[in-house]
């Protein structure tokens, strides 16, 4: 089924006050308070899209239409998660020379064109993940009783599901409330999420590009920091080491960034699609006209990946936008009895400060593109995918808009 024809009623913006309040960074996105009706009552609109322009509010212009801000309803729940549109522009990937506090993973600086795009408000949380989590024991199921039956040859529109966690009390140590961001998943989980997420209401959600990633946390802003230079302020925009001593709050309690997205710094570090370079951005270096879909190392190994933004349980040194921290599958499955060791799960930390947060583009990517984002590239990750599969402790299930309708009459 074309990703289109899954625009359902599901996908449509509730009404609600996003409140906002901070300046824009990009002169085309105006940020103020706004009471979004849903999508499919702007005129001539589609999925956070506007004809016209709003008389308040987000909003980002581009090709005559206006990108705005929306909600999406997770279909068989009363969950939902809100996308922030974000305007396109150009900026510095990487730490300059005047940050005292840049490593060398963090340059050289090069200069990113970056696409309009809408990103998650917060960061997934547990309301959210545990959705997707439910799939694995009804994808079995199914499997079961020989219904819905997955083409092995044709896994386009189809998913695997992380197991059951083997010791859910480490992960959920620190709670696992519905608000609270969704930790120690694998980069190749939270790839999974996403294409369960477009596969179900519609459109292309992924995890970003460490440039488009970079570029949202800093909001238009050169310094260290989205809100500055002055790392005194973190405590109104992150929960970091000194301010989150007993586990981690929920999700968008702290001051969002211009663009409005909140938990940028901090809170747990987020996922992105890239590979780890020791040598930081050296490989683009005399490279023009870079786009941000273009600054990835697509994984050959499973990790080191980079995730951004820093956990609860960094130092603010290590919260500032152009930090990068390396995945290490060696020491964050160290405690993981299985083997091969889960696809999906890490089991020890600092894996319980990692989450993730969505990303979509305007335009659509073809089809080869989005793929990548979606599916591990990493050859032992599909190896271990593969093993898990035919020995029965994994499996494939089919999304699409008819499964919230089929799983209530699976549990009728």
């Amino acid at each position: 089924m074309p990703l289109a024809s899954c625009y359902l009623l599901w996908s449509l913006i509730r009404r609600e006050s996003l409140g906002l309040g901070v300046t824009a960074a990009v002169s085309s996105l105006c940020l103020a308070p706004i009471y979004a009706d849903s999508v499919g009552s702007l005129p001539g609109a589609k999925l956070g899209i506007a004809s016209e322009k709003p008389a308040s509010g987000p909003f980002v212009e581009v090709d005559g239409q206006f990108m705005v801000p929306y909600n999406v309803a997770i279909p068989g729940s009363d969950v939902t998660f809100e996308m922030i549109p974000v305007a396109g522009g150009k900026f510095l990937l990487g730490s300059g020379a005047d940050d005292g506090e840049a490593r060398e993973d963090e340059g050289p600086q090069i200069e990113v064109n970056v696409d309009p795009m809408w990103v998650a408000k917060t960061e997934v949380n547990w309301a959210q993940y545990k959705e997707y989590m439910k799939l694995y024991a009804i994808f079995k199921e199914f499997e079961g009783r020989g219904q819905r039956l997955v083409d092995l040859n044709d896994l386009s529109d189809a998913i695997t599901a992380p197991t059951e966690l083997y010791e859910p009390t480490f992960t959920y140590e620190y709670g696992s409330e519905p608000q609270q961001p969704a930790v120690t998943m694998t980069q190749y989980a939270a790839q999974q999420y996403t294409k369960w997420l477009s596969l179900l209401v519609g459109g292309q959600y992924r995890l970003p590009t460490e440039a488009e990633w970079e570029y949202a946390c800093r909001a238009g802003t050169t310094a260290p920091y989205s809100f500055g230079d002055d790392a005194k302020k973190i405590d109104d925009y992150a929960w970091y080491l000194d301010n989150c001593l007993d586990g981690l709050p929920d999700v968008g309690v702290k001051l969002p960034n211009a663009f409005g997205l909140h938990d940028m710094h901090g809170g747990v570090a987020e996922w992105t699609v890239n590979q780890y370079t020791e040598d930081g951005y050296t490989w683009l270096v005399g490279r023009d006209n870079v786009n941000a879909l273009d600054v990835v190392k697509w994984p050959e190994e499973s990790s080191p990946c980079v995730v951004r933004g820093g956990t609860w349980e960094l130092e603010a040194v290590e919260l500032r936008s152009a930090a990068r921290l390396g995945s290490d599958d060696e020491a964050w499955k160290e405690e993981d009895p299985n083997f091969p060791r889960s696809p999906w799960w890490f089991t020890s930390d600092p894996a319980r400060g990692v989450g993730f947060r969505v990303f979509r583009s305007f335009k659509p990517l073809d089809a080869e593109l989005i793929k990548k984002f979606w599916e591990a590239s990493a050859a032992n990750t599909i190896n271990e995918v593969e093993t898990r599969v035919q020995s029965g402790r994994g499996g494939y299930g089919l999304v699409d808009a008819e499964l919230p309708k089929v799983i209530e009459e699976l549990e009728q």
